[in-house]
């Protein structure tokens, strides 16, 4: 069968579920990126209850960043998630949902931090690379893989990215030990018709060698859950969301809508409102996430979202047509 008519095949019936789908839950790590990883224990502990309590199948616990590079009183205990750290929340996360870490091609001292996976709380080692750091990457996939984790891989920025470099840059990750590639809508600059596109040129090269693809959809058009939507349909089998969309910027797909979407009885919604109620919801004045004019633009225009922030941190907001203007220049 196509890839295409497969992958259509096993997203057309609505009734049904796909056992295969995994959720991964990155609340805490993409949300960071708001609060400089600065979360209370009693908010990381809520959204792993509910985790546990939901059937959601992954959660990501933050980074593993170079304690070299960036000083550990420069942010939060999720920027780094020390051992100690992690088990203070999850203690021997005697459940079946499984532990993950972000480790950024170049920002990570993988060799020494990452611990051997008996010695650790964690299950999944999640590389983040732009397409140049591939080289990086692979050896960062090796190292995890060798010491008994499951990998995953994330390449960065692909709508920047031209295809000749993908395409060779997918073929050797799929050569690698990599359980799963990521299709990452950095900017949130990415439609349905591109999402189909990404998502068959990575199956192209990953059902060959029995890897899985992923999707980590951003907000910024409004599209992260109809493009996570769009993936799932065409085949991809690891999925991100955070709670309410809490993210970076835009944020993400909401896992309240994932988790409705999915149809799949082993994944239960109450524990997720709850926690969304008590725990996410409030820290929105103050974090300021999720889909708003800026976020629109940079989006549109595939720019890091970075200018967008900075236009939301002012303490007055300026003009929004001047905004877009000294963008577009």
């Amino acid at each position: 069968m196509a890839v295409d008519d497969a992958a259509h095949q096993g997203g057309r019936d609505w009734v049904g579920y796909r056992e295969s789908i995994k959720v991964l839950d990155c609340t805490i790590r993409d949300g960071g990126l708001m609060n400089n990883h600065g979360f209370a224990d009693e908010q990381v502990k809520a959204v792993y209850q509910a985790c546990v309590d939901s059937g959601v199948d992954y959660m990501e616990l933050g980074y593993k960043a170079s304690q070299r590079i960036f000083a550990p009183g420069s942010a939060g205990d999720w920027k780094f998630c020390r051992e100690e750290d992690m088990r203070r929340i999850v203690g021997e996360n005697d459940t079946p949902l499984k532990l993950s870490v972000m480790c950024d091609a170049e920002r990570c001292d993988y060799h020494t931090d990452v611990l051997p996976c008996d010695h650790s709380v964690l299950d999944l080692i999640r590389v983040a690379c732009y397409i140049h750091q591939i080289p990086t990457a692979l050896d960062m996939i090796k190292d995890a893989a060798d010491k008994g984790y499951e990998t995953t891989v994330n390449v960065m920025a692909v709508s920047t990215v031209p295809e000749r470099e993908l395409d060779e840059g997918l073929a050797l990750l799929a050569q690698s030990d990599v359980g799963a590639i990521y299709l990452v809508d950095s900017f949130g600059s990415l439609y349905s018709e591109q999402i189909h596109d990404y998502v068959k040129r990575y199956r192209a090269v990953c059902d060959p060698k029995g890897k899985k693809v992923g999707i980590h959809a951003h907000n910024n058009l409004n599209l992260g859950f109809a493009n996570t939507i769009e993936a799932i349909v065409w085949g991809c089998d690891m999925i991100d969301a955070t709670f309410a969309g809490l993210g970076r910027g835009a944020g993400n797909c909401q896992m309240e809508l994932l988790l409705a979407f999915l149809h799949n009885p082993k994944f239960d919604l109450r524990p997720v409102l709850r926690c969304v109620q008590d725990t996410i919801e409030p820290l929105r004045a103050k974090l300021r996430w999720g889909f708003d004019l800026p976020y629109l633009l940079t989006g549109m225009l595939n720019q890091h979202p970075r200018a967008a922030m900075e236009y939301n941190e002012a303490e007055v907001r300026g003009d929004i047509v001047t905004f877009y203007d000294d963008i577009v220049e």
